[in-house]
Parts: structure tokens; C-alpha cells; sequence
């Protein structure tokens, strides 16, 4: 045992042995019905700058896995890539919502998402005892990805028109072989969001559409989309709890749900569409939202399911 380590990580409130069994009874239920599942985490926001955060998190994955469950972390990025180009003088322009990528562009974000951030999360998993691999969609042909296409309304001639965003890429077909042989092995695969083009090409996916094709693909029971908020929130900014696939539209139409979250929840529906049982909206910010979530009653977002 390295004693140094151990003097290193911070002091646990000790618990009597009571309410320690509490936790297990509350706790075992829920363990029992993620036994030997697929759980996909995507894990990305400012949450990943903070490293005590980002350590909880890796101490959470390597929990899960030891319980028994099979955790895929799926990573983004942007503002890590961000200050990257800033580094290096060059200028980001954003489209539709997206990063426009261009061939300089796209070498520095497969730098940043497969290189750094990837391998500092599986550093931190390793770390914390468990046995991470990082991977992209480009290893195995994983994901392989088709040009995105969008359209915005030009501001003065109010013309709908279509942008070029360069290699920016959607995922057309997952092939499962190299999770296959990762997942049940003790071994925790990290996945940034670069794939391969039909055409040879790298491209930049989101990372939220890369982890509900993942999901999909893997008919996961639980995609949990760790963002900066609580989840979907009402009217008057409470948490909703539970949503179906049937509320999300009218919430839509309504302004209930605006802005960013709208092409959360549409990518929510997408991985549900594809199989994944349920999908959760929550914030990653908050200490072990993760287990908070999957092992407890109360949850710590919003559950949508069909």
C-alpha cells in the first residue's frame, strides 16, 4: 500500500456503523439494477477545468465499475480547444452553433480531444485505482462521420442559407467490436468525440451527438449528459424530474425549453430512438452527481425515457 498516497487524498467524515448501512440499503437496489449494464457519461463543460472535480469524477467511474456496472466516458472539450487556437493566433468562428473547422482547425482539435484531454482523464481514472483506455472514433472505425450540414437565417435579407463548416462531421454508422471486446474486462474506455469521414477526412462530431450514437449503439441503460445547469427546468427555474419523449415538443413550443437545451434534448430523443433506455440531463459540477443519480432515490436530474 502506498502510504504516501493515502495521506495525500482528503480526511472522509466517518459515519456511524448505522447510517453506513443506511447508504448500502438505499444504495444496493439501485446497484442491483445497473448490474452489468452500460452506463455512457458524456463529461464536458468547465466542470473538466477543475481538478478536484474532475478527480471526484474519476473516483465515481472507478466506483461504478468495481459495482459492477460498465461506464464509457464520452469527453468534449471546446474550451480547452478554445484556448488552444487562441495560443496559437488562430481565430474561431462559430456557425449555427458550431465550430467552424478548417483543415488547420481540425489538427488542433484532434490534438487537444484525442491527445491531452483524453489521456489527462485516463490519467485521472488510473490514478484513482481503475484501468482506463483512451480511444477516438477513428480506432476500429468506431464512428464513422458525414459532413454536417446547416442552414442560418442571414440577419439583413432574412434568406435561409446554407454554412460551410468545414470539417465538421455527424456520425453515420458506429461499429461496436472495439467496445465489445473492451467492456466486461475490467477496463473503462474514454472516447473523444474525432471520427473518419466515408471520404478519408478527420472531422470534428459533437460531443453530445457522439455520445447518444454511442449510447444508441450500444442499447445503453443510461446516457447521463453531465452539463453547467440542473437539468430542464419549469417555468419558474425548478427542476423538472421526469420527462417523456412526448412532453419535450410541447415544452418546446410553449418556451419552456429555449436556447442551448433544445439541442440537448433533441439529441436525448435521438439516443432514445436508437435504444438507450433512459437519458439524463444534470450538473456535472456538482460533487458526485454521477452516483448521486444512479444510486440514489431522489436522482439529480431530469430523467427522459420514452
Amino acid at each position: 500500500m502506498n502510504k504516501t498516497k493515502d495521506l495525500d487524498k482528503p480526511k472522509v467524515e466517518l459515519r456511524s456503523p448505522q447510517e453506513q448501512a443506511e447508504i448500502l440499503m438505499q444504495a444496493l437496489p439501485h446497484m442491483l439494477r445497473y448490474d452489468e449494464t452500460i452506463v455512457v457519461v458524456k463529461y464536458g463543460g468547465h466542470a473538466m477545468g477543475d481538478e478536484n472535480v474532475a478527480r471526484d469524477f474519476a473516483r465515481d467511474m472507478v466506483l461504478l465499475e468495481q459495482s459492477g456496472v460498465n461506464p464509457v466516458v464520452v469527453h468534449g472539450g471546446g474550451p480547452q480547444i478554445g484556448a488552444m487556437l487562441a495560443k496559437l493566433g488562430i481565430k474561431s468562428e462559430f456557425q449555427a452553433g458550431l465550430r467552424v473547422t478548417d483543415r488547420a482547425t481540425v489538427e488542433i482539435v484532434e490534438m487537444v480531444l484525442a491527445g491531452s484531454i483524453n489521456k489527462q482523464i485516463v490519467g485521472f481514472i488510473n490514478a484513482e485505482g481503475g484501468r482506463a483506455i483512451g480511444l477516438c472514433g477513428k480506432d476500429g472505425n468506431m464512428v464513422t462521420a458525414v459532413k454536417a450540414t446547416r442552414t442560418v437565417i442571414d440577419p439583413g435579407s432574412q434568406i435561409e442559407k446554407h454554412v460551410d463548416l468545414g470539417f465538421v462531421g455527424e456520425p453515420s454508422k458506429v461499429d461496436t467490436t472495439v467496445l465489445d471486446q473492451v467492456l466486461g474486462r475490467e477496463l473503462i474506455p474514454v472516447l473523444a468525440p474525432v471520427a473518419q469521414g466515408v471520404d478519408g477526412e478527420t472531422y470534428n462530431v459533437n460531443a453530445d451527438t457522439f455520445a447518444g450514437a454511442i449510447a444508441g449503439a450500444l442499447k445503453a441503460k443510461r446516457l447521463l449528459f453531465l452539463t453547467d445547469v440542473p437539468g430542464v427546468l419549469d417555468k419558474n427555474k425548478e427542476l423538472i424530474k421526469e420527462l417523456r419523449v412526448s412532453d419535450i415538443h410541447a415544452l418546446i413550443a410553449d418556451g419552456t425549453i429555449t436556447g442551448g437545451m433544445i439541442p440537448k434534448v433533441e439529441t436525448c430523443i435521438y439516443a432514445i430512438e436508437q435504444g438507450v433506455e433512459g437519458v439524463v440531463i444534470l450538473d456535472g459540477k456538482t460533487p458526485h452527481a454521477v452516483l448521486v443519480e444512479l444510486l440514489t432515490d431522489g436522482g439529480a436530474g431530469t430523467l427522459i425515457t420514452r
